[in-house]
C-alpha cells in the first residue's frame, strides 16, 4: 500500500470516529453523519484511483456505474422513506451490508484454500453476512406488517442451538480438511440463510428494536471481518466501530426493557401466549374531546408529553410542537418524556421530535422524567402504548413484567390519544386505560392535536 493511500485511510478513520463521536447528541448528529460521509467517499476514492495493481479500463467503468446506481437508489430511499418507516430502512441496510460480506466470502474462498487462517476469516464472513442477511429480510416483514410477529416453530430453542453447531461444525471441517469445493461453500452459504430466518422469525414483535441494533452489530462484524481479509484497515475499523456501538446499544436496549439479550433471541416477548390478558376485566374507559382536553391543558402547571409509535404514524411531530409552543406561552412548563424503547427503533422519538425542532433540552430520559410525574398536572400520551402500561409493575404474569416504564400513572391527570382499543406491539391490554385519571381522546394523532391547538388558541 502506498503512503498516500495509507494517509487517505488514516484521514477516513479518524472522520469515522468523529462522526460516531457527533452522532450521540442530535444537535451535532447531522454534521457528524456528514463528516462520516465524507471519510468515506475519501475512502472509496483513495481505493479505486491509488492502488498498485494493473485494471482494465473496463473495471472502472463498472465500478463507476456501481457507484452511480448505488449511490441514486441510496438517496432515493433516503428521501423518500417516511419516518415511520424508517426501523425498516435499517433493517434493509443492515441486510445490504451482510449480503456484502457474504459474496466477499463467496469470491474470495477458492482463492485462500489452504490458508487456514485466511480460510477461517472467509468462512466467518460468509456465515456472519448470510445470517445478518436473511435475518434482517425477515425484521423488515415484521416491521411492516408482510409477517406475522411472532411465527411459532416448535421446540425453536432445540433447533436453533442444533442448527448453530452445525454450522460451526460444517465450518471447521471445510477449514481443517482445505476443501476446495463450490457446493461445500453453497452449502454453508445456505444453512447461514436458514438459520438467519430461524433466528429472527419466533422473535417477538415488541423486540425488533433490539433485534435491528443486533443485526447492526453483526454487520459491523461483518464488515471488520472483511477488512481483516483485505488488510484494509478503514474496513477494519469502521466495522469495529459499528460492531461495538450495536452491541453497547443492543445492552442499553435490554437493560431499558429489564431482560437479558438471551430472554429476547430465545423469548417471545411481544406475543405472550397467555391469553388470561383478554379475560381480565379492567373497568371502563372515559371519553374525552379536544374542547375539554384544551381547557384542563390550559390550567395546568406542569405538562408532559409522551410521544410514542402512534405519533410517527400520523406524523404529527409538527403540530405537537405547535401545541407545546402554545402552552408555554401560556406559562406551561411543558416537557417530553422519553423512553428508550419508544417507537421501532432507538432513538426514534429523538430524530422524530429533532425533525420539528423541539429544544433537546426539553427532552427527558425516563430515569430523569419519571420522579417528576407525581408533580404534573397533566399527561398527554400520544400514540404510546406498552411503554406507559402499568402491567409491567402490577401483573407478574404479564410479558412485560419488571420492563422499566414511564410512571404516567403517577400524574394527576392523564389524556391518552390513540385511534383505537387495540393492543399495542407487545399484545396486551393496557391498563392505563382504565385508570380513573384517565381520559381517553380517540383519532388519528394529527387530526386530535390539530383540533386541540385551536381549541387552545381561542382560549
Amino acid at each position: 500500500m502506498s503512503i498516500s493511500l495509507s494517509i487517505i485511510y488514516l484521514i477516513a478513520t479518524i472522520t469515522f470516529v468523529i462522526g460516531l463521536k457527533k452522532l450521540g447528541h442530535p444537535v451535532t448528529a447531522k454534521n457528524g453523519n456528514l463528516i462520516a460521509a465524507i471519510g468515506m467517499g475519501l475512502a472509496i476514492a483513495g481505493t479505486i484511483f491509488i492502488h498498485d495493481l494493473q485494471v482494465p479500463t473496463i473495471i472502472y467503468i463498472l465500478i463507476g456505474l456501481a457507484i452511480v446506481i448505488g449511490s441514486a437508489i441510496g438517496a432515493w430511499m433516503a428521501i423518500k422513506v417516511k419516518m415511520t418507516k424508517m426501523p425498516e430502512l435499517v433493517s434493509l441496510f443492515n441486510g445490504f451490508g451482510g449480503a456484502s460480506a457474504a459474496l466477499i466470502g463467496l469470491v474470495e474462498f477458492s482463492k485462500n484454500v489452504g490458508d487456514k487462517m485466511q480460510a477461517t476469516t472467509i468462512v466467518s464472513g460468509i456465515i456472519i453476512g448470510a445470517i445478518t442477511f436473511s435475518g434482517s429480510l425477515i425484521a423488515w416483514g415484521k416491521l411492516n406488517g408482510s409477517l406475522k410477529s411472532v411465527v411459532k416453530i416448535p421446540f425453536h430453542k432445540i433447533v436453533n442451538n442444533l442448527f448453530l453447531i452445525g454450522i460451526i461444525a460444517f465450518a471447521v471441517f471445510m477449514v481443517t480438511t482445505g476443501v476446495n469445493d463450490q457446493v461445500f461453500v453453497g452449502i454453508l452459504l445456505a444453512t447461514g440463510l436458514i438459520y438467519g430466518i430461524l433466528f429472527v422469525l419466533p422473535i417477538g414483535g415488541a423486540d425488533m428494536p433490539v433485534v435491528i441494533s443486533l443485526l447492526n452489530s453483526l454487520t459491523g462484524i461483518a464488515a471488520a471481518i472483511t477488512g481483516i481479509l483485505y488488510s484494509n484497515m478503514v474496513m477494519l475499523v469502521g466495522g469495529i466501530l459499528v460492531g461495538s456501538a450495536g452491541i453497547i446499544l443492543t445492552i442499553a436496549m435490554c437493560k431499558g426493557m429489564n431482560r437479558t439479550l438471551g430472554a429476547v433471541i430465545f423469548g417471545s416477548f411481544g406475543a405472550t401466549d397467555s391469553v388470561a390478558d383478554s379475560d381480565k376485566k379492567f373497568g371502563s374507559i372515559k371519553k374525552t374531546n379536544p374542547s375539554d382536553a384544551a381547557i384542563m391543558m390550559n390550567y395546568a402547571t406542569n405538562v408532559i408529553i409522551v410521544p410514542g409509535y402512534g405519533l410517527a404514524v400520523a406524523q404529527a411531530q409538527h403540530v405537537i410542537h405547535e401545541l407545546e409552543e402554545l402552552l408555554t406561552k401560556k406559562g406551561v412548563n411543558v416537557k417530553y418524556a422519553i423512553h428508550p424503547v419508544a417507537g421501532r427503533m432507538p432513538g426514534h422519538m429523538n430524530v422524530l421530535l429533532a425533525e420539528s425542532n423541539v429544544d433537546y433540552s426539553l427532552l427527558l430520559e425516563m430515569d430523569d422524567i419519571n420522579p417528576q410525574f407525581k408533580n404534573t398536572d397533566v399527561v398527554l400520551v400520544v400514540g404510546a402504548n406498552d411503554v406507559v402500561n402499568p402491567a409491567a409493575h402490577n401483573d407478574p404474569s404479564s410479558p412485560i413484567y419488571g420492563m422499566p416504564i414511564l410512571d404516567v400513572e403517577n400524574a394527576k391527570h392523564i389524556i391518552v390519544n390513540k385511534r383505537t382499543m387495540n393492543a399495542g406491539y407487545a399484545g396486551i391490554e393496557n391498563e392505563l386505560f382504565y385508570n380513573d385519571k384517565t381520559v381517553m381522546l380517540f383519532g388519528d394523532a394529527k387530526d386530535a392535536l390539530t383540533s386541540l391547538v385551536s381549541e387552545l388558541k381561542n382560549m
